[in-house]
């Protein structure tokens, strides 16, 4: 079907091609004769994204981990803390309807530019804020903004960017290695403002240790823009598999039009509920979950932060897993249900083990709910292309994506309020 990377390209003709993608193309493309070809250059255009989508996801959860220091810190409360965490939430709902139409209309390269500068932007402006002063947490809260705004242009480029560049063996292995990069932002926020910012009750060391965390971040996003902005392509000069295409040549439609067939559709709206709550409870278990821990364990900073490494490393090995079994078995209702049943025990088991008073116990039941939880990131999108095509893939895991951001709000909100009572 496709030709190996760096051969020549190869003449597909579409009609003897037998997958769902080519069934369900418009039958004047069928016709097309078409040149097919994988570039080496996909997998430096997919770590280039990894990294990026890293860098974004780091600042995610990096106060709401350490929120007893940054509480004393900045002489905030601890509400306000956690809405560093939220506002990525709260502006990826009304955001992402653009950001789609960007992604969609002017292309990868665009959308990660815009992406990767306004990463850059927001952890300069946090540079700013080191300072123990109520005033100075608005600034951090600034920047913060900034770099949530950022993530629209991050949660939805997976699937797009798997099936722009990959054949269509290695899409959902693309996608979520795609996704690895959000869960290894997310792994290393849990990991690293605990070891670099200390418990101290000295402020001047907690300025010491902010500013380490606050001036590595913005360095790091500076090298990775330059680089995005030399090396980033937008797409391959032929695409990697018929269906890719035969979508090239269809004809360019409405954004919205596609967002209301989306809503028209009763299998994606029903993933788009199920998707939404699943992921909305992760968001709100990392968001509070310093303060969960230190209910039953005080002074477990760093522990806390661990528990949170751990649920997410196991949900980065989850998604490889259940990647490699969507590749080889197609099998995208069965997997979803499967990882929604364990997800639910996981969840029960977490919780019934958190009050025991063994730590130790703790890390293995929050690994277990986040190889599952987490691991069903790349399966939700790859499942909502599969029941949506040929929409979008930008569109329809943008989406998905809102979903899950207006639970993880309400679950946040509803746990915070809970924890307090």
């Amino acid at each position: 079907m496709t030709s190996a990377a760096g051969s020549e390209p190869v003449p597909v003709f579409m009609p003897t091609v037998e997958t769902n993608e080519s069934l369900t193309a418009d039958s004047a493309l069928l016709k097309r004769n078409y040149e097919c070809k994988i570039y080496k250059r996909r997998w430096p255009i997919l770590a280039l994204f990894v990294l990026y989508s890293t860098s974004n996801a780091f600042q995610w959860i990096q106060y709401s981990i350490i929120n007893n220091i940054i509480v004393r810190y900045y002489n905030v409360t601890a509400f306000s803390v956690d809405w560093t965490s939220m506002i990525y939430m709260v502006l990826y709902i009304p955001l992402i309807f653009p950001a789609a139409w960007i992604l969609d209309k002017k292309g990868l390269r665009w959308a990660v530019l815009l992406g990767s500068f306004g990463t850059m932007v927001g952890s300069w402006v946090k540079v700013g804020s080191l300072a123990p002063d109520p005033d100075r947490f608005l600034v951090t809260f600034a920047g913060q903004t900034i770099t949530a705004a950022s993530q629209i242009f991050i949660l939805g480029i997976p699937p797009k960017l798997a099936a722009v560049w990959f054949g269509p063996n290695q899409v959902s292995s693309a996608c979520a290695i795609g996704v690895f990069g959000n869960q290894l932002g997310c792994a290393l926020g849990f990991l690293i403002p605990p070891w670099i910012v200390r418990n101290s009750i000295n402020l001047a060391d907690n300025t010491r240790d902010l500013s380490i965390m606050f001036y590595g971040q913005a360095a790091i996003t500076t090298i990775l823009f330059i680089t995005i902005v030399f090396v980033f392509q937008d797409k391959p000069p032929l695409p990697p598999s018929p269906a890719q295409a035969a979508l090239r040549e269809a004809e360019e439609e409405h954004y919205l039009r596609s967002i209301v067939r989306l809503l028209k559709n009763r299998h994606y709206v029903l993933l788009l509920v199920t998707y939404g709550m699943n992921v909305g409870v992760f968001y709100a278990l990392s968001t509070l979950l310093n303060q969960v821990v230190l209910i039953y364990y005080p002074s477990a900073e760093k522990d806390a932060g661990r528990i949170g490494l751990v649920i997410v490393l196991a949900g980065m090995l989850g998604s490889v897993v259940c990647g490699i079994i969507l590749d080889k078995t197609h099998r995208f209702k069965g997997t979803t249900l499967a990882v929604y049943v364990l997800s639910v025990g996981g969840m029960i088991a977490y919780t019934f083990t958190l009050p025991v008073g063994y730590i130790s116990v703790v890390y293995v039941t929050a690994g277990l709910l986040g190889f599952f939880m987490t691991g069903y990131l790349p399966v939700g999108f790859e499942f909502a292309a599969e029941i949506t095509y040929p929409e979008s893939e930008g569109t329809s895991s943008g989406l998905l994506n809102a979903s899950a951001q207006f639970f993880g709000i309400i679950f946040t909100i509803a746990d915070g309020k809970l924890l307090k009572a």
